[in-house]
């Protein structure tokens, strides 16, 4: 591992429901730090597929965009995913949230017949061409097993995201609270966060724990 491994966020907006879940966001970029890591957050410059009302649960008429809303959460230091280079960074990590399945994808609509947002799937394709590692929490496994056909990963123990992670030609293995499956071919480590009812405790060691076997993973 490289004395201080520069890692690469991906965010999907501001709140769980429509973007980046913030419990496991703060938590990876905690992670990092802690791991000896330093970190770039970077977030897609679109418009996010719907905003909702998070007490309510109900969906407003607002229209927000998922950089400046992933901006709060890295208190304005943020970069378009447009301009992330694997080139420049030692690993990938993805935190969770329903963003990453309504925003950087549209799994949470179609399952299986998803389709990725083109630049996250250019940087998963380029961080494993590469061999830089790739931590995925919560819901984000399931689109590193959408373009990585015939990865190992984990959500938890949700039957039918992981018959829908199946169907898409990769492997899934049945886990709980802090557990990572690590994909040596693809060098993936992916753990389920809130994808099983869990307290901010077991997101803090879910995240510790998917960053540090990343970070084995470097060159």
């Amino acid at each position: 591992m490289s004395k201080s491994p520069k890692t690469a966020i991906i965010l999907a907006g501001s709140g769980v429901f429509d973007g980046a879940e913030i419990h496991e966001a703060t938590m990876t970029m905690y992670a990092v730090v802690k791991n000896g890591g330093s970190y770039q957050i970077f977030a897609p410059d679109i418009e996010q597929h719907h905003v909702i009302n998070h007490i309510t649960g109900e969906e407003t008429n607002e229209k927000r965009n998922v950089m400046v809303e992933a901006a709060r959460i890295a208190r304005g230091n943020i970069k378009p995913l447009s301009e992330l280079n694997m080139e420049d960074f030692d690993a990938l990590m993805m935190p969770g949230g329903f963003g990453v399945a309504k925003n950087l994808s549209d799994f949470a609509f179609k399952g299986p017949d998803c389709n990725v947002l083109p630049d996250v799937e250019r940087v998963i394709k380029d961080a494993v061409a590469q061999g830089k590692p790739i931590g995925a929490l919560c819901i984000s496994p399931a689109i590193v097993a959408k373009v990585l056909k015939g990865v190992s990963v984990t959500i938890g123990q949700d039957k039918d995201t992981a018959q829908a992670i199946e169907k898409m030609g990769s492997k899934h293995e049945i886990t709980n609270h802090g557990e990572v499956v690590i994909d040596k071919t693809f060098k993936t480590a992916t753990t389920p966060c809130y994808m099983l009812d869990a307290t901010i405790a077991d997101i803090a060691e879910g995240a510790l724990n998917v960053t540090a076997a990343v970070f084995e993973m470097i060159k």
